[in-house]
């Protein structure tokens, strides 16, 4: 395994897009930080963001998780690239010569997969620890290490996610494809749910074939974590609306999600098996 991810690593060291990409990511990653230096005046009134509890434990790990998880199309390039330059550059054909069977070929780019996937985690884990530990209102062990399943179900859903992306870089083998195919799907999904809601059963029934959907699956893992605040809850309570809502990971949730990352790795390995090369 480790051979396999030192060939994976060789290839996207000496790709310059893919080292541009990769740094932009956790650059990116980085800039939550950021957050904290927002400061205004409204009139006789100071604001500043670090105070209005985004960075307290544990709300921070969900919502550094959510709020990060929108950088992953960075990697989703990289992957879909990562894939396309197999095919332009005769790589994936090279590598079979040399004695890399298929299997081996997908299971070194799943283990590229898990372990951006990995890093990206770490990575959140260590900035949102240094912020908390920083800005938090609560610095007790057993509150700092509450709420640990958002960086679990961080770490799914990239590996869900970038899954669907390596599939689709087989699939299509052209970055350029791969990635508006990526977009015309989410919007299927949206449709289809819109369709199955209007015309074919009720909304709320609609709502739970949704959730059963690859990318809304995914987006399920860490719900918007805005309402959460006290501040937002405030402002729901004088308006008479109800801003308590279920924001858990649910094991069900899990399951959907690796049910379709193992089907759109086993997809990945039959389509390449199929190919002729």
């Amino acid at each position: 395994m480790v051979r396999l991810l030192q060939i994976e690593f060789i290839k996207l060291w000496n790709n310059r897009a893919s080292k541009i990409l990769i740094s932009s990511y956790f650059i990116l990653l980085t800039s939550i930080a950021l957050v904290a230096a927002i400061k205004f005046d409204i009139g006789p009134v100071q604001f500043h963001l670090a105070d209005q509890g985004i960075f307290n434990f544990p709300y921070i790990w969900h919502f550094n998780t959510f709020m990060t998880a929108i950088f992953k199309l960075f990697l989703a390039i990289v992957i879909v690239s990562m894939m396309a330059n197999e095919y332009s550059n005769k790589t994936i054909k090279q590598n079979l010569i040399d004695g890399l069977s298929k299997k081996e070929f997908i299971l070194s780019k799943f283990l590229t997969v898990i372990s951006f996937a990995l890093i990206s985690t770490v990575f959140v884990f260590l900035v949102s620890m240094i912020l908390g530990l920083i800005y938090s209102d609560y610095n007790e062990l057993s509150i700092i290490f509450s709420d640990m399943e958002f960086l679990l179900a961080f770490f799914i859903k990239l590996v869900g996610f970038f899954s669907f992306c390596l599939f689709l870089g087989i699939l299509v083998k052209r970055s350029a494809f791969a990635l508006g195919f990526l977009i015309i799907w989410a919007v299927l999904e949206q449709l289809i749910f819109g369709l199955l809601g209007w015309k074919i059963m009720s909304w709320d029934n609609a709502k739970l074939v949704k959730d059963f959907f690859p990318l809304q699956s995914m987006t399920n893992l860490i719900k918007e974590p805005f309402t959460r605040l006290s501040a937002v809850q405030n402002i729901g309570e004088q308006i008479g609306e109800n801003m308590k809502f279920d924001y858990h990971v649910y094991w069900y949730e899990f399951l959907i999600v690796f049910f379709w990352t193992a089907l759109f790795v086993y997809l990945s390995y039959a389509l390449l098996k199929k190919r002729d090369l």
